[in-house]
């Protein structure tokens, strides 16, 4: 029991810091960009995410596209080669 006491002692001490060094950044030359450009980070990884996901339908359906591809070519007979045409010798000009 003591022990959980302790922890939540450490816990909310850090929760204070936390506030603390929050609420300092706003003082420190530059904290703003760097929010900002770990806001944009965020919101770039979050786009990229949702696209990744979106490759795995795609993938399904590339797949399910090659199965037909190659049971049509199964089922479809190969072409003879067309016949060679005779051709007559051309006549030699003087």
């Amino acid at each position: 029991m003591a022990q959980q006491r302790a922890q939540q002692d450490i816990f909310s001490r850090l929760a204070d810091r936390g506030e603390e060094v929050i609420g300092k950044l706003g003082d420190i030359p530059g904290a703003q960009r760097l929010l900002d450009s770990a806001n944009t980070l965020k919101e770039r990884a979050d786009e990229l995410q949702k696209r990744i996901r979106g490759l795995d339908a795609l993938e399904l359906r590339v797949a399910a596209l090659e199965r037909k591809v190659d049971q049509l070519s199964k089922s479809s007979a190969p072409k003879k080669p067309a016949p060679k045409r005779a051709t007559k010798p051309k006549p030699k000009s003087t």
